[in-house]
C-alpha cells in the first residue's frame, strides 16, 4: 500500500502548558491526518527523556515519558481536580515540565494508587521491568547521577537483600513511578485506538543505544561493554558524515553481543515488544550499527579515532522473527548493511535533502529508487527544515534541485513534498515543519549540539495544508480514506 504521512513528535503538539501531550491535541492531529489523506503518523521515541529533553538519550529503553501524559484527560478521569490549564507555551519549557507539570503528575499517580491499588499491582506483575525502573528512577533522583558511583555498594551492584530493603523503604515512590507508567499506557492506548478508527498508523522509534547512566545498564550490566566499575569501556559514535567533519561522539556504551546471543536476545525481544505495543511499525535508529558499529576509545577527543566492530547481524533478527520495522540506513552504508536490510525485508530511508549534492546518479534521487520498498522523507528530525536547508545549501545543490524539480525555489518545502508523494516509495513522509513551510528557526535537532534542541512546538494543525496534501495523495495513489 502506498501511504503518506507526517513526522511530528508528541512534545511539539499544542497541548496546554509547557509540553505537548497525548490528550485532545493528539486526537485532533489524528483528525487532521485523516482529512489530509495521511495514513501514517511518525513520532520520535516515547522513552523517558534524558538531558536537554532528548528522547534519544533515555535512562530507560522500556519506560515511557510521563511528561507526555495529558492533564486534560487526568481531570476528565477524576485523577486531578478540575482547574484552569495554561495556554501552550511557544516552545517546550523544561523548567515548566519539571517544576509545574511533574508535581501534578505525581498527585494524579497517588490518587490512582489510593483509588485502585490492585490495578497498579497487576500492572507491575504483568510488566516485571517496571519495578526495576521505578526503583532506579527514585534512586537516581535522590542519590544522584552515575549509578556506578553510588556509595551503597549493595544498591550499586544490585544485591538481592539491598534491593528488597530499598523497595520497602521507598514503597510510596516506587508505586508512584509504576502508576505513571500505567497512566501513560492507558492514555496511549486510547490514542492508538482512535488512530485505528480513523485509519491512521503510528510509527514509533527505537534508539539503537542506551545511556551509560541508565536503568538498562544498572539492571543488565553483563549485556554491555562496561568495565569493573560499571562505566563504558568503549563508547559509541559515527565516523565523519554529512553532519560533522570529525564524526559524532555519542558516548553510549556498546552492547556485549555475545551475552545477548546467549540469552536468545531476550532483552531485545522485550524492548521491541514494548515499542510495538504502542505503535504499528517501528523505525530502528542507526540500523547500520546492527551490522557493524563505530567503536571509540573512552580517551578519544573525537569520533575520528574510532574503528568498526561487528554487530549481531542476521542472528538478532532471526531470533526476533518477522516484525514491522523500518531501517534507518543512513550514514556510511556498506554492502553488509544492505544485505541485512534485505534479509529482514524492512524498507530503508531516502532523504530528499541529501539528494542534490552530487550528480544524477545519487541514490536518494527518486528516479534511482530500485524498488518501492523505501520510505521517502523530505527531511528528518535531524535535518534542517526544507526551507532552512535551501537557504544554507551550496548553490550547486540548489541549482540541481531547481532543475530537477522544474521550480524556482520559491516553494521548496512543498516542491519536496510533491516529489516524495510522487516517488515510487511505498511510504512518503514529511516533517510537519515542512508542511507548514517553516524556516530553520523550527528545526527540531542539530546532531552534535548539546543545547537548543527538542523544543519546537506548533500551533493548531494547518487546515489549508490538509486540503493540499489530500490532493497530492489522490494524485499519486496514496489516498485510502473517504473522510
Amino acid at each position: 500500500m502506498r501511504r503518506a504521512g507526517i513526522l511530528l513528535h508528541i512534545s511539539s503538539l499544542p497541548s496546554p502548558g509547557p509540553v505537548g501531550d497525548i490528550g485532545p491535541a493528539a486526537h485532533r492531529l489524528v483528525d487532521w491526518l485523516a482529512r489530509a489523506g495521511c495514513t501514517t503518523w511518525q513520532v520520535l521515541p516515547l522513552n523517558r527523556v534524558g538531558p536537554g529533553f532528548c528522547p534519544y538519550a533515555s535512562p530507560s529503553a522500556l519506560a515511557s515519558e510521563p511528561a507526555l501524559i495529558s492533564l486534560e484527560w487526568l481531570i476528565r478521569d477524576g485523577l486531578l481536580d478540575p482547574r484552569p490549564l495554561p495556554l501552550p507555551t511557544a516552545k517546550v519549557e523544561v523548567d515548566g515540565v519539571n517544576h509545574w507539570k511533574r508535581p501534578l503528575l505525581r498527585e494524579a499517580a497517588d490518587r490512582l494508587i489510593a483509588r485502585d491499588p490492585e490495578r497498579v499491582e497487576e500492572y507491575a506483575r504483568q510488566n516485571p521491568w517496571v519495578t526495576d525502573w521505578a526503583l532506579f528512577a527514585e534512586l537516581h533522583e535522590e542519590v544522584g547521577e552515575g549509578w556506578w558511583s553510588w556509595e551503597n555498594a549493595g544498591l550499586r551492584d544490585r544485591k538481592k537483600d539491598a534491593i528488597k530493603k530499598e523497595l520497602k523503604r521507598r514503597e510510596a515512590g516506587v508505586k508512584r513511578q509504576i502508576a505513571l507508567q500505567l497512566i501513560f499506557d492507558q492514555q496511549w492506548e486510547e490514542l492508538r485506538s482512535y488512530a485505528d478508527r480513523r485509519g491512521v498508523q503510528l510509527i514509533g522509534d527505537v534508539p539503537i543505544f542506551v545511556m551509560g547512566d541508565g536503568c538498562d545498564t544498572w539492571v543488565n550490566r553483563e549485556l554491555f561493554e562496561l568495565n569493573a566499575e560499571g562505566r563504558p569501556s568503549v563508547v559509541t559514535g559515527v565516523p565523519p558524515d554529512y553532519f560533522s567533519p570529525t564524526g559524532q561522539l555519542w558516548g553510549n556504551p556498546h552492547y556485549r553481543w555475545s551475552a545477548h546471543e546467549a540469552t536468545g536476545f531476550a532483552w531485545w525481544k522485550l524492548r521491541l515488544s514494548r515499542v510495538l505495543r504502542h505503535v504499528h511499525r517501528a523505525r530502528i535508529d542507526h540500523f547500520r550499527g546492527l551490522a557493524a558499529a563505530w567503536t571509540v576509545p573512552t580517551t578519544a577527543q573525537t569520533a575520528m579515532e574510532g574503528y568498526w566492530t561487528p554487530g549481531p547481524g542476521k542472528a538478532l533478527f532471526d531470533a526476533l522473527g518477522p516484525l514491522p520495522l523500518i531501517a534507518e540506513d543512513l550514514g556510511l552504508i556498506t554492502p553488509d548493511v544492505h544485505e541485512l536490510r534485505q534479509h529482514i525485508g524492512a524498507p530503508g530511508m531516502k532523504v530528499l535533502q541529501f539528494a542534490f549534492g552530487s550528480d544524477a546518479n545519487h541514490h536518494f534521487l527518486p528516479h534511482n529508487y530500485p524498488d518501492p520498498n523505501w520510505v521517502c522523507y523530505t527531511g528528518t528530525h535531524d535535518n534542517d527544515t526544507a526551507i532552512g536547508w535551501y537557504h544554507s545549501a551550496p548553490e550547486p545543490a540548489r541549482h540541481r534541485y531547481r532543475v530537477y524539480a522544474g521550480r524556482d525555489g520559491a516553494d521548496v518545502a512543498w516542491d519536496l513534498i510533491r516529489m516524495a508523494w510522487a516517488s515510487v516509495a511505498n511510504d512518503a513522509i514529511a516533517p510537519m515543519q515542512d508542511v507548514m513551510a517553516l524556516g530553520g528557526e523550527a528545526r527540531m535537532n542539530v546532531p552534535g549540539e548539546a543545547e537548543g534542541n527538542w523544543t519546537w512546538r506548533m500551533h493548531d494543525p494547518p487546515w489549508w495544508a490538509a486540503s493540499r496534501l489530500r490532493e497530492l495523495a489522490w494524485s499519486y495513489g496514496r489516498l485510502h480514506n473517504e473522510d
